[in-house]
């Protein structure tokens, strides 16, 4: 049985227990993990405080409860696996390395910030700044996978380098803001903003977007690059669209303001021979499509 630890009451205010990490526990008795230490505000508690603990110490923990006030789940993790029934607080994954988080259920602000390889899974809903940078930090997330089946708050991806984040909801405004590389995939489009800053980097959309007037469009295509990316993403269970006979991506570069090279593809599928109006002169000349969709 994997080392489980079940919450047994909501803290009065947010927890940091960056202890619970497969690195930190994996080689430790049952009565060494209880004494572990957490911080409750100032206050430094033992990990048995808060939670009953069960199974036997190894690389795959078990978290069970409603851990939203509990943060830094996670932090640097190098290995092993992470699964947690309920939602959780900020900072999971933080600066992760290596191994795997599955969530089934919401998390807070600050997904994988500043990680640089393994894979976090939420099933619900996220907070802002997945995969980014801390304030006055150069560089977010630089490798791995941030995967979140729900929507996702403020800043998705901010000043990422690398990694591929992918994002199942709608993401609020910024997402993208000042990247510099990597691959951010919105399934169901987002608010406004979209790629703010952006220095090189791909931001691919299912989904119709308001872009910035500083975004020029390119080309209609498939990108040869998009076959084996969405071989890759299929193994987590996500579809990326790229056959020609189901539609093309409007392509466009940017930001001119910065200036940037970056890019975001949107996917304008083909539509049935019954809902196809007569294309205009525009359309018939290869001009840019209206940006709103």
């Amino acid at each position: 049985m994997p080392l489980a630890l079940t919450l047994k009451e909501q803290p009065p205010v947010p927890l940091e227990a960056e202890v619970i990490s497969p690195d930190g526990l994996s080689k430790l008795s049952l009565d060494e993990v209880a004494a572990c230490p957490v911080f409750l505000g100032k206050r430094r508690l033992r990990l048995d405080h808060f939670f009953t603990i069960e199974g036997q110490p190894g690389d795959d923990i078990e978290l069970h409860g409603d851990l939203r006030q509990v943060k830094w789940i996670g932090r640097g993790m190098t290995a092993g696996r992470i699964s947690v029934r309920g939602s959780v607080g900020m900072h999971l994954g933080a600066h992760i390395k290596g191994g795997a988080i599955e969530v089934h259920g919401d998390a807070g602000d600050w997904v994988g910030a500043e990680m640089t390889g393994g894979v976090i899974r939420i099933h619900g809903n996220s907070g802002g700044q997945v995969g980014a940078a801390y304030r006055g930090s150069l560089a977010g997330m630089r490798g791995g996978a941030i995967l979140v089946d729900g929507s996702a708050g403020l800043e998705v991806g901010m000043r990422m380098r690398r990694g591929t984040i992918v994002i199942g909801g709608p993401a609020k405004d910024f997402a993208g803001l000042q990247m510099k590389g990597g691959t951010i995939v919105l399934l169901r489009g987002g608010e406004i903003r979209i790629g703010a800053w952006m220095v090189r980097g791909t931001i691919i959309s299912l989904e119709p977007l308001r872009l910035l007037p500083t975004f020029a469009f390119d080309c209609s295509q498939n990108p040869v690059f998009l076959n084996i990316y969405a071989r890759r993403l299929r193994e987590w269970g996500v579809t990326l669209p790229y056959a020609a006979q189901e539609g093309r991506y409007d392509c466009y570069s940017g930001d001119a303001s910065v200036p940037g090279k970056g890019e975001i593809l949107i996917w304008r599928p083909v539509r049935e021979p019954s809902e196809s109006a007569p294309k205009s002169l525009h359309a018939r000349c290869g001009a840019a499509p209206d940006r709103k969709g």
